[in-house]
């Protein structure tokens, strides 16, 4: 018999709620579901707890694809040898799939963009931080200038960095030659998101001036 600790019997608490309240009340969607998965939008977000995209878009199982990684980062397109998770889902979503929106949403105090912006974590082994380290260095371009204007502790600095991390997930996104084309030829919106912790609103990027504004 497993006996489950404090935080296991916790979850399972949860998992029996979403039987009575989730599953049941949506067996016929579960019951579709079985033939595979239709979902129109890909989102790409944070590993952190707090930003759970189904959560914050209230959404129906199946309806999201979602991806969720240190500070809500997309790699560029590369085709050297390695593990390529996040391109293989992205892959997946665009090409599998046919995902019609990709949104990248970035979040307030994100610790990933905090540590891009400090480089706090620049030196580290794998294991004691390396890891990290070596993932956000893909913000190191976008750091510059805001560590050059605002220095690199303070709000002000950490929500520019969130917000220019949005920026270049989205810039990334287009070096996939799927992408791109599929962009250019109206089969595919990308958007930026961010999430504001502090008072639970969401904001969406316009591109062509570089703000954040209310949903």
């Amino acid at each position: 018999m497993i006996v489950p600790s404090t935080e296991l019997a916790e979850l399972l608490q949860g998992y029996r709620r979403f039987r009575e309240h989730g599953w049941s009340p949506e067996r016929e969607r579960w019951a579709s579901l079985r033939e595979g998965q239709q979902p129109r939008v890909m989102v790409i977000a944070c590993s952190d707890s707090r930003v759970d995209p189904a959560q914050i878009f209230d959404v129906r199982p199946g309806e999201i694809f979602v991806v969720r990684n240190v500070a809500a980062l997309v790699p560029p397109f590369e085709t050297n040898p390695g593990h390529h998770g996040v391109s293989a889902a992205l892959e997946f979503a665009v090409q599998v799939l046919k995902v019609r929106e990709i949104v990248v949403m970035g979040h307030g105090m994100c610790g990933g963009c905090k540590a891009a912006l400090t480089q706090e974590l620049r030196g580290n082994e794998p294991g004691e931080g390396g890891f990290i380290a070596n993932w956000i260095e893909m913000l190191d371009d976008a750091r510059e200038p805001i560590a050059r204007a605002l220095g690199t502790t303070g709000r002000e600095a950490e929500r520019a960095m969130e917000h220019a991390a949005v920026q270049v997930s989205l810039d990334n996104l287009r070096t996939f030659p799927c992408v791109r084309e599929k962009e250019k030829r109206h089969e595919l919106t990308l958007r930026g998101a961010f999430f504001a912790i502090s008072d639970g609103v969401l904001h969406l990027l316009d591109e062509r001036s570089g703000r954040f504004s209310p949903a």
